[in-house]
């Protein structure tokens, strides 16, 4: 496991191990001995899988390209996650990774255990007929490793409904005979997949934030005004009041998270700033996000990066560079729906924002949500922020098992009412005591994976 998110689980173990009320039969030199047991089984995955999967060119050659799969843990549930396409991806990056699954899948009450998968290469690399030889490959190379009971990958960086697709055929034409819709989650509706799953991750990031802001600090506003936290403190700088908000990456989640903002009818918010990895937008007194929202569906998926393009779309907006958009003076939001490792040692004395929502997977390292924290500023982790898209894969999981399917509305119902659940229990917790708002969320789906560890019998 990678050390920022090992060193996060051993802080919640360390406090948890102090905690008598938390598995109160275990006593003293057994007590101790359970919890390194604990520390073990979370700290390392359960298999890696890896294997350069072989590519037949159209040109006419062939390359080898790494793949993996990686699955954490399942105590909870079958293993799951997304299979990301990016040059980025490494070993190292998928284990931590399928970590973060596992303890958000717990945190959620999702009966879910964690996994993650990744091809090292860049999709716009290769032609859609490539690109389906590729995803064929890789459910052939690991197809003992996947099943609706066993590990039920989804999209990620990369890859979409269309990848989902393909490799959910080449699953059931290996399996004939054999259960195949919940093998794969994330489909195209006509192929089984849920309404709603797509817009699924934004629509959960913005309904968090919404929550703290909104539903939260309404019921909790009086508490928290006598609070001496200073999390709190900075909470009720944001009631009852627009916000100005900065939102990098304009992808699946980004842009849904610009649209539900730009129409919120609970607050009057004011996307001033949006980033692609070209450029970064920004308008002080906010921008027209209907319009590239549809400027970049009509243009390959990038906003508009000159003034013409700007003028052609109707959009006003200063263009800067895509970095820019960490750094506004005036946003007092930033919502990170990009990569990794956004916000870092070199530039975290640099970001202004006063709230950030992390609708990517680990934006912030671990040196920088220390330096923020420190400072007041409210860190909304990924564990709990953009769990959208596993609860609604869920969902998708159950719909192909009963053949029964849910109206976009149902979906949407049920996911506001199972992040609701989880904010209700996290966030009064966040604001009573001094640790940040991820160390809450950690701690609470450690307490949730031992318990079971510990019913099972697995600590001994």
């Amino acid at each position: 496991m990678a050390s920022q998110t090992d060193a996060i689980v051993q802080q919640s173990l360390d406090a948890l191990l102090e905690d008598k009320s938390f598995l109160p039969s275990l006593h003293g030199q057994f007590r101790k001995q359970a919890f390194t047991s604990l520390a073990s089984i979370l700290s390392t995955p359960n298999h890696i899988h890896k294997s350069f999967l072989r590519i037949p060119l159209e040109k006419g050659k062939v390359v080898r390209i790494p793949a993996f799969r990686v699955q954490h843990n399942n105590t909870l549930g079958p293993y799951k996650g997304g299979i990301r396409f990016h040059e980025s991806v490494n070993e190292e990056e998928m284990i931590n990774l399928s970590a973060l699954m596992t303890l958000k899948n717990a945190l959620h009450e999702v009966p879910f255990g964690g996994g993650k998968g990744g091809v090292v290469m860049n999709p716009k690399d290769f032609s859609e007929k490539e690109l389906h030889t590729i995803c064929k490959k890789y459910v052939r190379y690991f197809s003992n490793s996947l099943g609706t009971d066993k590990d039920i990958p989804a999209p990620d960086v990369g890859t979409g409904e269309r990848e989902m697709d393909w490799m959910m055929a080449e699953y059931k034409s290996i399996r004939l005979g054999k259960p195949y819709r919940g093998s794969f989650t994330g489909k195209s509706v006509v192929n089984g997949g849920s309404l709603g799953r797509k817009d699924a991750t934004g629509k959960g990031v913005y309904f968090t934030f919404r929550y703290m802001v909104n539903d939260f600090l309404k019921e909790q506003g009086k508490v928290l005004s006598q609070s001496n936290n200073k999390f709190a403190k900075t909470a009720l700088t944001f009631r009852d009041r627009p916000l100005k908000i900065a939102i990098q990456g304009f992808g699946n989640v980004g842009s849904v998270v610009a649209l539900e903002a730009y129409h919120c009818p609970f607050l009057q918010n004011e996307v001033i700033a949006v980033s692609d990895r070209n450029v970064t937008l920004y308008n002080s007194k906010g921008l027209d996000i209907p319009a590239l929202v549809e400027f970049k569906l009509q243009n390959g998926g990038d906003l508009p990066n000159t003034e013409e393009q700007l003028a052609q779309c109707n959009v006003k907006a200063e263009i800067h560079d895509r970095e820019e958009v960490l750094y506004l003076v005036d946003a007092e939001v930033l919502v990170l729906a990009a990569l990794e490792g956004q916000i870092h040692k070199n530039n975290m004395g640099k970001v202004k924002a006063k709230l950030i929502v992390e609708g990517a997977n680990a934006p912030v390292t671990g040196e920088a949500d220390k330096f923020l924290s420190d400072k007041g500023v409210i860190l909304i982790p990924d564990i709990l922020a953009n769990a959208g898209g596993v609860i609604v894969s869920y969902f998708e999981w159950l719909q192909g098992r009963e053949t029964q399917f849910y109206s976009e509305e149902e979906v949407f119902k049920l996911l506001f009412d199972k992040m609701r659940s989880t904010l209700t229990i996290i966030l009064p917790r966040f604001f009573a005591d001094p640790f940040p708002l991820r160390q809450n969320c950690y701690i609470q789906a450690v307490m949730k994976i031992c318990t079971v560890l510990y019913r099972q019998g697995k600590l001994y």
